[in-house]
This record gives C-alpha cells, sequence and structure tokens, in this order.
C-alpha cells in the first residue's frame, strides 16, 4: 500500500517539475495567452470555421411538433430524434408505447437525413442494387423512410427522424411537420 502511494506521489512531483520547467520557459500563464492582435491568434482564426447548429430549444419543439403530428395521425408511439449535422443527438422525444428500436432508428434516419441533405425516402431510391457494399453499410445510417433535413438556405444543418410507424412514409410526414415548424420560425 505504502509503495503505491509512493509511486504516485512520485508521479505529481515529476508532473509539477514538467510543468515548472514549461513556466520558466515562457514565462508566467499570463504572457503567453494569445490576444486577438496577435499573429497566432489569427492565423488560428483564419483556420476555423463556425458551423450553425440549432437551439436546443429548437430541436425540442421540432421533435415535439413531429409527435404530436403523429399523434394525429394515430401513430404516437413512435421516437422522433433531432440529430446536429454528425448525428449527434440534440432532442428525443419517445412517444407513449414507442418500441426500443424506435431510438435507434429515428436517429439513424435523422443522421442519413443530415449527412447526405435528402429526404431517406429519396436516398432509398438512389442505392444500387446488387451485391457488394453499398451506402446501406455505412455505420450509423438508416436508408428507410422517415429522415427529413433541417437546412439553413442551401446548407443541412441538422436532420430529424421518426421511427416506429407501421409505414415509413408516415414517419416521413411526421418529420417533415417537426422541420415546418423551424421553417415557420424563420418565417415569422
Amino acid at each position: 500500500m505504502k509503495s503505491s502511494r509512493t509511486a504516485r506521489l512520485g508521479t505529481i512531483v515529476a508532473g509539477l517539475a514538467v510543468l515548472g520547467t514549461l513556466t520558466a520557459c515562457t514565462g508566467p500563464a499570463s504572457s503567453t495567452t494569445a490576444t486577438s492582435a496577435s499573429p497566432v491568434a489569427e492565423a488560428a482564426e483564419s483556420r476555423t470555421v463556425e458551423l450553425p447548429r440549432l437551439s436546443a430549444d429548437a430541436a425540442l419543439e421540432a421533435a415535439t411538433a413531429a409527435l404530436d403530428s403523429c399523434r394525429a395521425s394515430g401513430v404516437g408511439f413512435v421516437t422522433v430524434s433531432v440529430v446536429d449535422r454528425f448525428g449527434q443527438v440534440q432532442a428525443v422525444v419517445r412517444g407513449d408505447g414507442a418500441a426500443e428500436h424506435t431510438l435507434s432508428a429515428s436517429a439513424e434516419k435523422g443522421y442519413t437525413a443530415a449527412a447526405f441533405g435528402a429526404n431517406t425516402s429519396e436516398l432509398t431510391e438512389r442505392l444500387p442494387e446488387g451485391g457488394g457494399a453499398t451506402l446501406r453499410d455505412l455505420e450509423g445510417t438508416l436508408f428507410l423512410a422517415g429522415g427529413v433535413p433541417i437546412k439553413v438556405g442551401t446548407a443541412t444543418i441538422a436532420g430529424i427522424g421518426v421511427g416506429g410507424a407501421p409505414d415509413g412514409m408516415v414517419d416521413e410526414g411526421c418529420a417533415v411537420a417537426g422541420a415546418a415548424v423551424l421553417a415557420e420560425d424563420a418565417a415569422s
């Protein structure tokens, strides 16, 4: 017990010694902080991009509107997921009685729509027939109707996916209703 404490203490002391050496070489931390006027900060700024993303409130509003649309159609047992451009879930609304598989199906449909910038029903028509690897093999994607991209201008920033209705086109209709709420908000 004592030897493991000694080893950990040695590691901490060595780490502090390295930190002290770095501080001695570069000066105090306050002098190494880059300001917006420094060439380093300007170079870093010119090499980065800002990507638009839905707010949490907007994502939840779209998901709720999609579930409400499904409920009005008599299929409130679905799950709705809103994901960002990279497939990270921003909002999930799971209807009463939604099966477990609808959680992943809705997120994967949303991501597929966001990644390809098109409704998933349209994407299924583009897939080649026959053997071999296809887009269907991409991890995290699901080429079934029910996913709709969310765009700002021509740029896709998110996707909304619905899973669980007996027909994928019903899922997609609900997703369209969710995305439409965001378009209405932008128009007003």
